[in-house]
């Protein structure tokens, strides 16, 4: 939800509206501070719920426990992601490197001292998170609050509780849009977790989602620069510059998604060896490379144009386009080719990449068509108007 300020305080500092960007950062916080009371029932009763869906008694209790101690962490974030989004907005990056640092280095010190020095338990583990995210909250609200972002930090609001509605649909837009590529991956896990010889299965995946997980920290920076880039060139009415940003990245991002892609495939034989002992797990692995391949080369391109979505403000569009892709054609072919086919881990991963490519080639289409002199226009909204924009 916090990614709606991408687009708001991005363009808004474009147009150099910088009183604004402290204004919608206050009513993002009202809006996921509220949120985060809505969701603290499941932390309360994580146990329960985790029992009812047939999980490990001693999991269940375990997970309660830490779910209730981590209550202070889910309000950190209802303020966190929006203060990164403000600063963001303002390329004000270095001095959130400098701070997340800060914060490792107390993490790692904090964790020593409670969990191994006194033996603390879960009960350290949650005290040295919770400090730890406080500390990075603390430590950007001060550098904010000092004068270090003039004026696009002018105090608190009561302008912050007016228009909630608009801004509420544009970040529970943002949160779906999101909430369908995450899941999308969750349900991967599950439905593997089902097919026969499922340990194998699912260590395969899992070793391959290592080197995902690794490549998509990459491009998730890629996503939040091309989103703060194109929304400033649109609130700044530089159209040619917005599409010229969105052509580089791609082309950077898509080169580097290729060296992936052929590195990968290049270790095949080998590339499971130093995750597992397991001569099964090493050949059920050397069997997914070619898929796992091509999904490290389409989620080097797909992040970047998620960013454009974000930055030009067509979340609601992009949600849309990932519910069809993710879970009217992806999941439902992966299940045929995993079940009915009998592929197994590679049908049900084969089917589920077929829906990002969708997607991919989708929003490639998007992009290439969009008229950007009516983007940078403000009264150009979805879903309406936005169809005027599409060649």
């Amino acid at each position: 939800m916090g990614s709606a300020l991408e687009t708001l305080c991005g363009q808004a500092f474009g147009a150099k509206q910088f009183h604004m960007l402290g204004i919608y950062m206050q009513r993002s916080w009202v809006i996921l501070l509220t949120t985060c009371i809505f969701i603290l029932p499941i932390y309360i009763f994580a146990t329960p719920i985790l029992r009812l869906l047939g999980e490990d008694e001693a999991i269940a209790v375990h997970a309660g426990r830490f779910s209730l101690y981590m209550i202070p962490q889910l309000f950190m974030y209802g303020l966190n992601f929006p203060i990164q989004k403000f600063l963001q907005s303002q390329s004000k990056v270095m001095a959130m490197s400098y701070i997340s640092a800060g914060a490792v280095l107390l993490h790692i010190l904090l964790s020593w001292l409670l969990i191994v020095w006194l033996g603390l338990g879960l009960v350290g583990a949650s005290i040295s998170l919770n400090v730890s995210w406080w500390f990075v909250v603390i430590a950007q609200f001060i550098y904010i609050a000092t004068g270090s972002c003039p004026g696009a930090w002018n105090g608190f609001s009561g302008r912050a509780f007016k228009d909630l509605v608009e801004f509420t649909r544009l970040s529970i837009a943002s949160a779906v849009m999101l909430w369908y590529e995450f899941w999308y991956l969750m349900f991967l896990i599950i439905m593997v977790g089902l097919l026969k010889n499922a340990q194998i299965s699912v260590a395969a995946i899992s070793i391959c989602m290592n080197l995902h997980g690794w490549e998509i920290m990459i491009f998730i920076g890629f996503n939040a620069a091309i989103s703060v880039r194109v929304s400033n060139e649109l609130g700044a009415r530089r159209p040619r510059a917005a599409k010229f940003s969105v052509l580089i990245v791609t082309l950077t991002s898509g080169l580097i998604g290729l060296i992936f892609f052929t590195t990968v495939l290049a270790l095949r034989e080998v590339y499971a060896i130093p995750f597992t002992n397991n001569p099964e797990v090493v050949r059920a692995v050397a069997h997914l490379i070619v898929i796992f391949a091509f999904t490290l080369l389409f989620d080097s391109v797909q992040p970047v144009l998620s960013g454009v979505a974000v930055g030009a403000g067509w979340q609601a569009l992009v949600a849309y386009i990932n519910l069809g892709c993710y879970y009217v054609v992806g999941i439902p072919l992966g299940y045929l080719l995993a079940f009915k086919f009998d592929l197994g881990v590679e049908g049900m991963w084969g089917g589920t990449l077929a829906g990002v490519a969708l997607q991919t080639l989708i929003l490639v289409v998007i992009t290439l068509r969009t008229n950007w002199e009516k983007e940078v226009k403000p009264s150009v909204s979805f879903p309406n108007d936005f169809f005027s924009c599409i060649k």
